[in-house]
C-alpha cells in the first residue's frame, strides 16, 4: 500500500500486510533483461490471443458456420502461428510457464492444459 500526497512522491507504508517488502534501490536495466521481458510480456499477450482466437474457431467449426476451405485456412493460420510462437519461445528461452501470469485471486491467466502441452512450446 503507498501513502503520499497528491503529485507528491509515493512510499510504501511501514504497517499493514507489505511490511517488509521494499522496492529494490537500482532496476536492473541490462539490455538483455529489458529485451527478454518485453519479449514476455508480447508473447504472452499474443498466446493469450492465439488461445482466444483458436476457441472461437473450434466454435465456428462445431456450429457449421464455416465452409471446407475456411476451416482449412483458419487450422493452417492457427498452426503457423502456433509454430512462430515455438520458435520465439525457443530464442528466448521462454517456456509456457514463463508465459502464464500469476493474476492472484484470479489464478493464473493462461488456462493450465497450455502448460501441460509442453513446456518450450506454445499450447494448442
Amino acid at each position: 500500500m503507498t501513502t503520499g500526497r497528491p503529485g507528491g512522491p509515493r512510499r510504501y507504508q511501514e504497517d499493514g500486510p507489505e511490511q517488509g517488502r521494499r522496492l529494490p534501490h537500482r532496476i536492473s536495466t541490462d539490455s538483455e533483461s529489458v529485451e527478454r521481458d518485453l519479449m514476455k510480456l508480447v508473447l504472452t499477450v499474443v498466446e493469450l490471443l492465439r488461445q482466444l482466437m483458436e476457441r472461437q474457431a473450434l466454435h465456428r467449426v462445431e456450429g457449421g458456420d464455416l465452409t471446407e476451405q475456411q476451416e482449412e485456412e483458419l487450422g493452417a493460420t492457427l498452426m503457423a502461428l502456433h509454430d512462430r510462437m515455438t520458435e520465439l519461445c525457443a530464442r528466448y528461452g521462454l517456456t509456457m510457464r514463463d508465459l502464464n501470469l500469476d493474476l492472484g485471486p484470479l489464478g493464473p491467466l493462461l488456462p493450465p492444459a497450455a502448460e501441460e502441452e509442453g513446456e518450450g512450446e506454445p499450447g494448442g
